[in-house]
């Protein structure tokens, strides 16, 4: 999948893309003899992370990305949302919640764009699935999100599973299913027996990877990647774990 950014001023920050790339750009360095006694260690020349052994990525310098061929119209589908239905600017994520560069988001910015602009009634924000197949957990994470909105418990979860592998470390955190369940039932009202049956059920797989289909279909290759809209269109995209300042420059832009 090709990334297609749809804003001149986007910058690309630390994220993660999908791994073909990366085998591809080994085997051709291997071909050509460029790989030395670390050949263990994977360069991915795509995004200029860093894959090593300690499962972790190390963010990339930030860069300009190439210029958009024009706006693009990003759906909202059905996804979980908080602020007004009636409010000027959607804000749409696409995020995997096993990925480290998400959860930088959630730890570094999120706190401040939902204290300025979701609870002013400034914007909606919209998260949707686009978990990346290199993550083992992102898959059933996303769907035991959509199992937590079955009890109105989606954004607990969502801040849950983030702040449970900020216990753990910066890099990408290995967890179990089991591990997913106990964190559901530690969140406050939640019927953690429905929660768990719905968890096995793999019922919101459909789901999760119809996000994931609209993610490609706007140009989605690696996460989080946000569009920030005036309504669902005439969106403007920011990649990677941007910082405050970014979004509030894009946000304060289509508000104006």
């Amino acid at each position: 999948m090709d990334e297609q950014p749809s804003t001149p001023s986007s910058k690309q920050e630390p994220r993660q893309t999908n791994p073909w790339v990366i085998t591809t750009i080994l085997l051709a360095a291997i071909s050509f003899g460029l790989l030395g006694i670390n050949a263990y260690m994977v360069i991915s020349i795509f995004n200029g992370a860093t894959i090593g052994g300690g499962g972790g990525t190390v963010a990339p310098p930030a860069g300009d990305v190439p210029a958009p061929s024009g706006p693009v119209a990003v759906s909202v589908d059905d996804d979980p949302a908080l602020g007004s239905a009636n409010a000027p600017v959607t804000v749409i994520e696409f995020s995997d919640l096993q990925c480290p560069f998400c959860r930088r988001h959630f730890t570094d910015t999120y706190s401040q764009i939902k204290k300025d602009y979701i609870d002013t009634g400034k914007i909606r924000y919209v998260f949707r699935d686009f978990p990346l197949s290199f993550h083992p957990q992102a898959q059933v994470s996303a769907e035991a999100a959509e199992c937590a909105d079955e009890q109105g418990k989606f954004w607990e979860f969502h801040d849950k599973i983030f702040t449970e592998q900020n216990k753990q470390g910066t890099g990408t955190v290995t967890f179990t299913v089991d591990d997913i369940k106990k964190w559901g039932a530690e969140i406050s009202g939640m019927d953690a027996a429905k929660f768990n049956s719905c968890v096995d059920s793999g019922k919101y797989k459909q789901e999760v990877q119809s996000d994931f289909n609209a993610g490609s279909a706007a140009g989605v290759s690696g996460t989080p990647t946000f569009y920030i809209c005036k309504g669902t269109s005439n969106c403007q995209e920011l990649v990677g774990a941007q910082p405050y300042a970014a979004f509030q420059q894009v946000i304060n832009q289509q508000l104006a």
